[in-house]
């Protein structure tokens, strides 16, 4: 593959935005203790996962004590659909901004989530509160987890290069939070407890752009046998949260061998990678990262910092990453990743001038 082949759409502008209640990751703690006292003991023996999770802060669209008790899955879906269709508005609102352009110069909108159902879908209710023009391209994408983020823009990326011309925003946003079930004793909702926040991100990507990272290219790898790895399963109370244990030896011991593959058929190798830029699924999935790509200590953390700050927003959390990434102004090759149902590692190979 020659990733310098013309043209690369180019990431022109990059916005994110989150709800406004902040949960401390210490209240949220003495919380889940409450509702986890049925299972005391096993509680007790996983509370550690707090202090540990390399956590500070949080952020719901709902208030601490909405999680304190048990709700049904109507209402988990209205606030899902109200929450995440006010989130991706401002992202899109301060995207558009910060790129000088207005919702008329938009010609697609793609939009990930898999936190809700939404039919008609959110970038549709989006048409009735934006002035985006009515013969605008719509692609809804659910499923893809926390993998969404990398795994959609490569997607709209593909939309772009065969538009010449064409401008999409592309837009993610997960509320973790409303799938957390009062009623599950399981580990991992507790787990869960201390991991996942909410948030949205938005992105303007211009098949023919001057201004921004170009997106050289995306790739993606499933691996077999590894539908039980994460996912959700479905209740009558909502969606219960499924993920293993042994992500992170996952991580060590078969995703560098799948980004080497990616980046031979990009012809280039990690040591032409200037940055890298994952999800932060976990601090212990950032640490088996590091250590199996040999990375400096110092190499993901911002990766870390928005972890502290945010907690997993799925697929939205790379978006944070990537933010700060260009805010310091970083240059060359960016290598974007990301793990999410299937089981599956996404990739989107960046270059910025």
């Amino acid at each position: 593959m020659d990733t310098s082949a013309p043209p690369s759409p180019r990431l022109r502008a990059l916005a994110t935005a989150v709800p406004p209640y902040v949960l401390r990751q210490e209240e949220v703690e003495t919380a889940s203790r409450t509702v986890f006292a049925e299972r005391s003991s096993a509680f007790d023996r996983m509370r550690s996962i707090y202090g540990n999770s390399g956590i500070e802060t949080r952020y719901s669209c709902v208030g601490l004590d909405w999680y304190l008790d048990d709700h049904g899955w109507p209402e988990r879906n209205d606030l899902y659909l109200k929450n995440a269709l006010a989130l991706i508005q401002k992202a899109a609102q301060d995207c558009l901004d910060k790129a000088g352009l207005s919702a008329g110069q938009i010609d697609g909108i793609a939009v990930v989530s898999t936190t809700g159902i939404a039919t008609p879908s959110l970038d549709a209710l989006l048409l009735e509160r934006m002035p985006f023009r009515r013969n605008i391209k719509r692609l809804p994408i659910f499923g893809l987890g926390c993998a969404g983020g990398v795994l959609g823009l490569n997607r709209v990326a593909d939309m772009a290069r065969a538009t010449p011309g064409s401008r999409w925003l592309f837009l993610v946003v997960e509320l973790c939070g409303l799938t957390f079930r009062a009623g599950d004793l399981s580990k991992s909702n507790i787990v869960a407890t201390a991991l996942f926040g909410d948030g949205a991100a938005a992105a303007i990507i211009e098949s023919n752009g001057e201004e921004g990272p170009a997106i050289l290219a995306g790739g993606e790898h499933t691996w077999p046998d590894s539908l039980d790895v994460m996912g959700w399963h479905l209740r009558d109370d909502g969606f219960g949260v499924l993920f293993s244990r042994d992500i992170p030896d996952l991580v060590a011991n078969l995703f560098p061998n799948i980004l080497d593959e990616f980046l031979r058929e990009c012809g280039t190798d990690l040591s032409a990678i200037d940055q890298v830029v994952p999800h932060p699924g976990g601090a212990k999935v950032l640490t088996a990262m590091t250590a199996s790509l040999g990375l400096p200590e110092n190499a993901l953390v911002h990766a870390r910092n928005v972890l502290r700050d945010y907690g997993n927003m799925s697929a939205a959390t790379v978006f944070f990453v990537l933010e700060r990434f260009l805010a310091a102004d970083a240059k060359g090759r960016l290598l974007l990743s990301a793990l999410g149902p299937g089981f599956t590692a996404g990739f989107s190979l960046l270059e910025q001038d």
